[in-house]
């Protein structure tokens, strides 16, 4: 079953989003599920290269234009064009940010200052404003300004050399999981800031970036090495904390099963094989940290002879964790997504799609549907009427070229 929709829970906060790509547009559509409005701010022309990520032409042509990377982190928002490299630009963006309760950018550091857009000039006038600024490594320090994207700071924060195999090069993570973090943080921080707003009045800045994202994930890690020098290594889909904890290959494909206590084990043994299993050199966590390579040689003999979906029944009802390794289109389709609202639908223009939805739900707050992913400029003359720039106003910034060479009309550009 679907999911309802956006939330009404931000009603009345603005937001003017200057990001793209990844980490931060997920931040805004997570405001804009919210309820927030988020006015999406594109450069003139190509606006947010994630429009156009991964595809081909022909593949961009047959899915309307707009990438499915662009669709996933976009929707609930307006766009608009503004080229900061212009006095009438910066000059709209001051306008803009005047009506606005949160401002987002992940520019590299000193480019919002070199617009005059910085945080200590914005806050300084704007003392009630949101300031959300995303970095790759930070704004202090002697890598700040070096730009990096996902796979960089996976290298950097060690989570690229524990993914893999052993006897392998290192592996990168397959989806942008320290953009999406760190981009969540970032989200989580602007709502942290709003509450303190309401109680004091006061707004101020919200920063996070890549590098601390990463650090996050990778803590346990660091703190074992902090405490005891220990550096782990690749392990496949091995884990140093428990035995049995990675993929076991079954007779059409391959099954996750984790037992990390004595209890679970001892399910597990009963029910996959008791007469190849119930050894008592694996009877304890310590016994099978000790025998590891036996563990897993002695369950994957048995687990080869069975398929995917029998263990999955087998050892879900013994209360064991179990989990089949499935394709993207398995785990697209897979009826548990939809049963706990985690699937959504979003207007397109040859009809609803299915999406993923905001990752928390809501008991008893009000819903609505979805807004599309705006086409680049669309909003621009309306935002822009909304923020008290009248007609004459707007022509005359539209003609310094604030909104791009061919801004003019709702098309946009």
């Amino acid at each position: 079953m679907l999911e309802a929709g956006r939330y009404s829970l931000l009603e009345g906060i603005r937001v003017l989003d200057f990001s793209r790509v990844f980490a931060v547009p997920a931040c805004g559509q997570f405001l804009g599920d919210l309820g927030a409005e988020v006015i999406k701010v594109e450069a003139p022309g190509n606006g947010d290269e994630a429009r156009y990520y991964g595809m081909t032409d022909a593949e961009l042509e047959a899915v309307g234009g707009v990438s499915p990377s662009f669709h996933a982190f976009n929707r609930n928002k307006r766009s608009i064009t503004l080229d900061l490299r212009t006095e009438a630009g910066r000059e709209t963006a001051h306008r803009l940010i005047r009506g606005s309760d949160v401002l987002l950018h992940n520019f590299r550091v000193g480019t919002m200052e070199k617009f005059g857009l910085g945080a200590e000039a914005i806050l300084a006038a704007h003392p009630r404003l949101i300031y959300g600024a995303f970095s790759a490594y930070g704004s202090r320090g002697a890598k700040a300004r070096i730009g990096a994207n996902d796979l960089a700071l996976q290298a950097h924060s060690g989570l690229l050399h524990i993914t893999g195999e052993a006897d392998r090069p290192p592996v990168r993570v397959g989806t942008a999981a320290i953009d999406l973090h760190a981009g969540m943080a970032l989200a989580a921080g602007i709502l942290a800031a709003l509450f303190h707003r309401e109680r004091t009045g006061k707004g101020q800045l919200v920063e996070t970036s890549l590098l601390q994202g990463a650090a996050h994930l990778m803590s346990y890690f660091y703190a074992e090495y902090w405490m005891t020098g220990t550096e782990r290594q690749r392990m496949g889909t091995a884990n140093h904390l428990s035995v049995p904890n990675q993929v076991f290959p079954t007779a059409d494909g391959y099954v996750v099963i984790i037992a990390p206590s004595d209890e679970m084990w001892d399910r597990l043994a009963r029910t996959v094989d008791p007469e190849t299993l119930l050894r008592p050199e694996f009877a304890t966590i310590g016994g099978r940290h000790s025998h590891r390579d036996a563990v897993i040689d002695a369950i994957s003999a048995v687990t080869r002879t069975r398929s995917s979906d029998d263990l999955l029944i087998a050892l879900g009802a013994a209360k064991v964790n179990v989990a089949k390794v499935n394709t993207i289109g398995e785990a697209a389709e897979d009826a548990q997504l939809a049963d706990i609202g985690g699937l959504t639908s979003v207007p397109h223009a040859d009809g609803p799609k299915p999406a993923v939805s905001m990752p928390v739900a809501f008991a008893t707050a009000d819903r609505q549907g979805h807004t599309p992913v705006p086409g680049l400029g669309k909003d621009t003359r309306s935002v822009c009427t909304e923020y008290g720039i009248d007609d004459a106003e707007y022509d005359r910034l539209r003609a310094a070229g604030a909104f791009g060479p061919s801004c003019g009309t709702e098309t946009g550009t």
